[in-house]
């Protein structure tokens, strides 16, 4: 349809049809539900009326969607077709490694892969929109939600959001096997107190604008076609309703023009934060502050019209909400075709067929970190103890890979059984060392220990104030390693954990993350040598849960304790207790080959207002195997208006070299990068030095001065 048939549709609309574009239900109220009764009686509706709703979430298979997509249709007096939504966050069917991981990857390019085919399989089970990616920074792994982030830091963050955005939703949303991609969550959900989902989230305004917006920032110039906002408040007002933060941030600043949709009952839920008065002071905030489509709450489908009719809301407000759902409809082909993509054939030949699956094989290979490695991997042991309760579990996907087929899960067990069948292998999947435990153990000439959390253990509401493992895994572990030294700890998982006691006493760890559908293929390739580790941590892990929040990218104080010096000292910013520094710092993963870093050289000591430098180092595997490298770019502003990071990650290369291979890594260095908000909130590159770092990881010293000039 044309602008102008559009336009024409809107104004031949009656109100209530108005309203109703702007209400999303899920499948409750479909498939025989009872009006009546039950969570939907609060909703009110006649039996037709879920049927000429804007959009549905969470319905999901070809068969069904086109018989839904057909009663929609039939029912709604402009023919105007439903927007089917969901949260395919990574992979549908064939799910890929959790968000987190892929950040590990550090490799834009994989996710955007593994968006590709989560839009393929979905588009085909008819789903049009996916609440994917979560732009979210996070930096305390209390918080369920981690497994969701791309991680700690906005320069990778942004990278990996855009990626999936494009991956998602290609040239155009409405080409076949593409989807519309909503980002989320607006703002700064990944900055709840306590890492208490659903908390409240305080941070200064610099805060907001420096670490947290830019990831959303990126979704936005990718061409994400929505937005959802968050479920907890900044500067005490609910997300769901600020219009700074909506309108004037979102989308005047930012110039997002997509649909806006609330979070799961959002609106509604400011009555509770104590924001708002009722459901009708409720709805009237919301549209005020531009949320076009809401989510799962009675609020705009009960108050709306009446807000409208008693003056309270402007006619033209609902009209510029409506317009913007007519045109994702449009832009999605839904007016010419309103089933799109579904097709039973498509769905059953593409989910988790083999390309799909390889590619969640190859993407959990590439997202492993190895944190730990005394010579001990790739295996060389011929008998080989596997012990844990994971060793043999499904359920290690992620707990959002909620349309993903658990049947073709491949547990560790099979992978190992599969892909090393040169080595006997006994499996206990227990957590308990009992008497065969450790005596498998001590018989074995090593034992990989399958510990972590599964995917009920990370996720939405799966919040924690101690994130060290349980202490049944943590027995086990020291029962095991005192009768077999030899002895590999794989660590499943959505977040960073606490592990010091295994990092001081486990011949190797590999963070294996929730890895997917095939990702346990990938963690055998890895433990068999046929493929070197390249993960590094997207987030930090540290020592003990009191570090958090964490991040390599801190301030100096102004006694600040110097990384080398160890334990307490008086009167200096530490702990009497604890490491100020990480476990395992951000960046950090090590390979089976080694890379040997040249120092960084400078084509330019001085960089002029809209100029130019390079930077080069040179990279050499210094080892006897083939590996890839994260080549990473830190920078740190030597002095400014206000306090400046000790550095950031501004740009990263993940390169493959040979043995005995170098190559030249070069980076450009821009005044935008060196771009931040002013003692003025004025987003500025001041005069003065930098100090640029180039290396494997967050703590390199590799490093050269220049100067803005």
């Amino acid at each position: 349809m044309t602008e102008k048939q559009l336009s024409e549709l809107l104004q031949d609309m009656t109100l209530s049809e108005k309203v109703m574009q702007l209400v999303q239900l899920n499948g409750d109220f479909y498939g025989g539900a009872d009006l009546l009764t039950g969570p939907a009686a609060a909703f009110h509706l006649t039996e037709n009326e879920p049927y000429r709703v804007g959009s549905v979430l969470s319905e999901h298979g070809a068969a069904h969607l086109k018989a839904l997509q057909d009663k929609f249709i039939a029912e709604q007096p402009h023919h105007i077709p439903a927007m089917f939504m969901a949260d395919v966050i990574h992979g549908y069917k064939t799910a890929f490694p959790v968000p987190i991981a892929l950040g590990a990857s550090f490799d834009p390019e994989l996710a955007e892969e593994t968006a590709v085919i989560a839009a393929k399989e979905a588009s085909a089970a008819g789903i049009h929109v996916t609440f994917s990616p979560m732009a979210d920074l996070a930096r305390d792994s209390r918080w369920g939600r981690c497994m969701e982030s791309f991680g700690e830091d906005p320069c990778l963050n942004s990278r990996m959001t855009a990626a999936m955005v494009r991956g998602f939703q290609g040239e155009n949303c409405g080409d076949k096997g593409k989807v519309a991609s909503c980002f989320k969550h607006f703002a700064a959900y990944g900055a709840v107190q306590s890492g208490r989902d659903y908390n409240v989230a305080e941070l200064s305004e610099r805060t907001l604008f420096e670490d947290y917006l830019p990831a959303y920032e990126a979704a936005v110039n990718s061409g994400a076609e929505m937005a959802m906002t968050a479920f907890n408040t900044l500067d005490r007002v609910p997300c769901t309703i600020s219009q700074k933060l909506l309108r004037d941030v979102l989308r005047d600043k930012m110039g997002f023009e997509g649909v806006l949709i609330s979070d799961y009952n959002a609106i509604g839920e400011t009555v509770i934060h104590g924001a708002a008065e009722d459901s009708r002071d409720a709805a009237e905030k919301a549209i005020n502050a531009g949320v076009d489509i809401d989510m799962m709450s009675d609020c705009y489908l009960n108050d709306l019209e009446k807000l409208v009719k008693s003056g309270e809301v402007s006619e033209k407000t609902v009209d510029e909400a409506v317009m913007r759902v007519l045109r994702l409809k449009n832009k999605l082909g839904l007016f010419e075709d309103p089933c799109k993509d579904a097709s039973e054939e498509d769905e059953k030949r593409l989910c988790c067929c083999k390309e799909h699956m390889e590619l969640s094989r190859k993407a959990a290979a590439e997202c492993i970190v190895l944190l730990k490695n005394n010579g001990i991997l790739p295996l060389k042991a011929k008998k080989i103890a596997v012990i844990g309760s994971l060793c043999e579990s499904r359920d290690i996907v992620g707990s959002w890979a909620i349309f993903a087929d658990n049947s073709k899960t491949v547990t560790l067990r099979a992978a190992l059984e599969e892909l090393c069948p040169d080595i006997e292998f006994e499996f206990l999947p227990q957590d308990i060392p009992d008497e065969k435990a450790l005596a498998a153990a001590e018989k074995a000439e090593a034992v990989i220990l399958a510990l972590g959390e599964d995917q009920l253990g990370t996720g939405e509401s799966r919040s924690r104030t101690d994130i060290s493992l349980p202490e049944e895994q943590k027995r086990l572990f020291e029962k095991i390693s005192e009768v077999n030294p030899n002895t590999v700890v794989l660590l499943f998982g959505g977040r960073p954990l606490a592990i010091p006691e295994i990092a001081e006493k486990a011949a190797a760890i590999i963070e294996l993350w929730l890895p997917g559908t095939a990702g346990c293929l990938g963690a055998a390739d890895i433990l068999s040598g046929k493929i070197s580790p390249s993960g590094r941590l997207s987030m930090s892990f540290p020592y003990c849960t009191g570090q958090l929040p964490i991040s390599y990218s801190a301030f100096n104080t102004g006694r600040p304790k110097d990384d080398n010096s160890k334990g307490f000292i008086p009167f200096i910013s530490n702990y009497m207790d604890a490491p100020n520094i990480p476990l395992y710092p951000f960046g950090y993963g090590l390979s089976y080959t080694s890379f040997e870093y040249s120092p960084v050289t400078l084509d330019s000591n001085v960089l002029t207002a809209g100029g130019g430098i390079t930077a080069d180092v040179r990279v050499k595997n210094t080892g006897d195997r083939a590996g890839k490298e994260v080549v990473q770019l830190y920078i740190r502003d030597v002095k400014g208006s206000v306090v400046r990071p000790l550095r950031e990650l501004k740009d990263f290369k993940k390169i493959s070299l040979a043995p005995g291979e170098e190559q030249t890594v070069s980076f450009e260095i821009t005044e935008d990068m060196l771009r931040f908000y002013d003692i003025n909130m004025e987003r500025t590159a001041e005069k003065g030095s930098f100090i640029l770092y180039i290396g494997p990881d967050s703590t390199t010293e590799n490093s050269a001065e220049f100067r803005l000039i």
